[in-house]
């Protein structure tokens, strides 16, 4: 057999060692270093980069404020309509388009989304879309809003369906007005598992998780939590109000006041002091708010839910009577603006 010179055995020997280092590089590029923690990851990107939560816009347009913007510069609004296809069939606004919720984040990389002044989602009453813009501005598009009260406040034919199905008494009498329960001790955020090794990976794993599971795991009724008050469940409810509001108007008994003005949902206030062990139970008003929070928190891993159509359906008349902000009065919030089809 031919023998090789040494030359050759030099060169020969470092081609294996550097495909052999190449190899193992790749494998480890591959994998999520251990011991990540991807929701710190993802903490420490929206809250130095991308803290949409407590700081931006507004994530609501009202229907007059979006008549208006539809009249005088229709080309920079870009409707999204997720209600069934029946629904959007029977009426919708003029321009919008149909998108089925799962497919609501792909629709929108597809667009020159910011070529638009306002990407409005539109639902039946403003929950289900206030969800799904807290997951595009999650992903970047901070020009997501949601139609408050969605198609309800468009016009009657859509309210009749939909919030004005909804505002109730029932919990009025047992609305408690102590005070506030201490918060939980911080302790130990969730972990999710993405296998993503960036803050942008692990996002887009969970964004197309939480899009792929619609918004049903993100909201409760008023039954669901006061079935469960006297009961020993793992259950937090946590109400989303001013603390004056928290005192006069009384709260759901056991409910832990988060103003929103402290911005409780940073690592530096009061985000540690959320269950890992149960649901969290958000409310506020009109389970606008409540769902647009559950949003960013179900990003991060927390079992967070929002109580559909907040204190509006549990103790509307002392709402009404008390001038609450974000009381569904019909003679005021229903707009009964031109729509097509389903006439």
């Amino acid at each position: 057999m031919k023998q090789l010179s040494p030359r050759r055995r030099f060169w020969t020997g470092a081609i294996w060692i550097a495909a052999v280092v190449a190899l193992l590089g790749c494998a480890h590029a591959t994998q999520a270093p251990q011991g990540l923690d991807e929701t710190q990851v993802l903490v420490a990107f929206f809250e130095n980069e991308r803290n949409y939560i407590h700081d931006s816009p507004p994530f609501v347009i009202g229907a007059q404020n979006l008549r208006v913007n539809l009249l005088t510069k229709a080309r920079q609004q870009y409707l999204i309509d997720i209600r069934a296809p029946a629904d959007f069939g029977r009426g919708h606004i003029q321009g919008a388009v149909h998108v089925p919720f799962a497919d609501v984040y792909d629709h929108v990389k597809g667009l020159d989304a910011a070529s638009f002044e306002n990407i409005v989602v539109i639902d039946c009453d403003g929950q289900a879309a206030a969800y799904v813009v807290s997951l595009l501005r999650a992903a970047g598009y901070p020009n997501a809003v949601s139609l408050k009260w969605g198609m309800s406040g468009w016009a009657m034919a859509f309210a009749d369906g939909a919030w004005l199905k909804k505002l109730s008494n029932v919990r009025a009498d047992a609305f408690v007005t102590k005070p506030s329960p201490p918060k939980n001790p911080p302790g130990p955020m969730p972990r999710i598992a993405t296998g993503g090794t960036t803050a942008e990976a692990i996002l887009e794993a969970r964004l197309r998780q939480l899009f792929a599971e619609g918004y049903a795991p993100a909201v409760v009724t008023h039954d669901f939590v006061f079935a469960r008050l006297d009961q020993n469940t793992d259950m937090y409810v946590i109400n989303y109000w001013p603390p004056e509001l928290y005192a006069k108007q009384g709260h759901i008994p056991g409910a832990v006041n988060y103003p929103p003005a402290e911005k409780p949902f940073l690592s530096t206030t009061h985000l540690a002091t959320l269950s890992t062990t149960g649901p969290n139970i958000l409310y506020c008003f009109t389970g606008q708010t409540s769902s647009y929070v559950a949003g960013y928190l179900r990003i991060l891993g927390y079992d967070a839910r929002s109580l559909a159509f907040g204190a509006n359906s549990m103790i509307y008349d002392q709402m009404h009577a008390g001038k609450v902000p974000n009381t569904f009065v019909p003679e005021t919030e229903i707009k009964n603006y031109d729509y097509v089809g389903g006439r």
